[in-house]
């Protein structure tokens, strides 16, 4: 028998509310819009559900894949013979607080930004524009516009292979585009954010400064993983590209923006394979004319 067999009776007698599915296309789940079917998709609604489907999933001797929103993700062409578990489900947001606010992993930025704004409570004004959920931007750490997810966490609570733990912003170690979860295999559940307090309006401002600003210099109309590389020291990646006259260089259907050279866009049928030699392409090109080696920020799912 098949894993995936075992698993869909583990799934069908144990957690029935759980809704999976079967062989499904990740070009439907990322921003991309590129990757090939994965063997069965989970989508839990709540910490008991999640913690069952791993469970169900080790006892298959599958480590799954957990997915958000997709969006700095670029799967392959061919797909993954695992279980992929999508967070969008667990989406609840709880005001604690005058100042703080909890909200499940699975909760878009974009929302959770807007929530905060109508709370009058301030400091999420950058992550508004970022298009991933709470749980892939704390696996990341996601920031833009000079802000972070480091600069308003309180605490995260994830899922570890002992059980559930909360750690303090410290033990969740951001960095640039890095945390302990990328390390440690832990799965986010939700984040305590600690804000302050403004006038709604003023936040609301702020935020629409901040996308017309992203409107305006990416390449939002097409499909991508928003910026390819992450920022070298001392420079931008997208600055190196363009000095290298890089700018609309195309493999198959992925191109290098002409609006924006840190990112690569899918101007239409772009594989993952197309995606993996433009990058290829672009580092080996900035490193020999500037001497610097470019590191993908996308994460690449193989």
């Amino acid at each position: 028998m098949f894993w995936y067999e075992t698993f869909d009776e583990i799934m069908a007698h144990e957690l029935p509310a759980v809704q999976v599915e079967k062989d499904v296309p990740l070009c439907r789940h990322t921003s991309f819009r590129i990757g090939g079917p994965a063997r069965r998709m989970a989508f839990p609604t709540s910490t008991a559900e999640l913690a069952g489907t791993m469970d169900a999933a080790a006892r298959c001797g599958v480590q799954p894949f957990v997915l958000g929103k997709g969006t700095n993700l670029l799967m392959a062409d061919e797909g993954l013979d695992t279980l992929v578990i999508k967070t969008e489900n667990m989406n609840a947001i709880r005001q604690l607080d005058e100042l703080t606010l909890e909200a499940d992993a699975g909760v878009s930025l974009a929302r959770f930004a807007v929530f905060a704004q109508q709370a009058g409570l301030a400091g999420m004004e950058f992550a508004h524009g970022i298009p991933g959920s709470l749980g892939g931007a704390m696996y990341m750490n996601a920031g833009a516009y000079g802000g972070e997810m480091k600069d308003i966490v309180a605490e995260v609570t994830a899922l570890f292979p002992g059980g559930v733990r909360t750690l303090t912003v410290e033990e969740a170690e951001l960095g640039y585009r890095s945390s302990a979860f990328a390390r440690n295999g832990a799965i986010v559940l939700s984040v305590k954010v600690r804000l302050h307090k403004d006038e709604p309006a003023a936040i609301r401002a702020r935020m629409d400064e901040l996308m017309a600003r992203r409107k305006k210099t990416q390449p939002l109309e097409y499909p991508s993983a928003g910026s390819t590389f992450k920022r070298p020291v001392g420079n931008f990646a997208g600055t190196l590209i363009e000095q290298t006259g890089l700018k609309g260089l195309t493999v198959g259907g992925a191109q290098v923006s002409e609006k924006h050279a840190g990112f690569v866009i899918n101007v239409g049928g772009a594989t993952a394979a197309d995606v993996m030699a433009l990058i290829e392409e672009v580092q080996k090109r900035v490193l020999e004319a500037s001497g610097v080696q470019l590191e993908p920020e996308v994460r690449i799912i193989r």
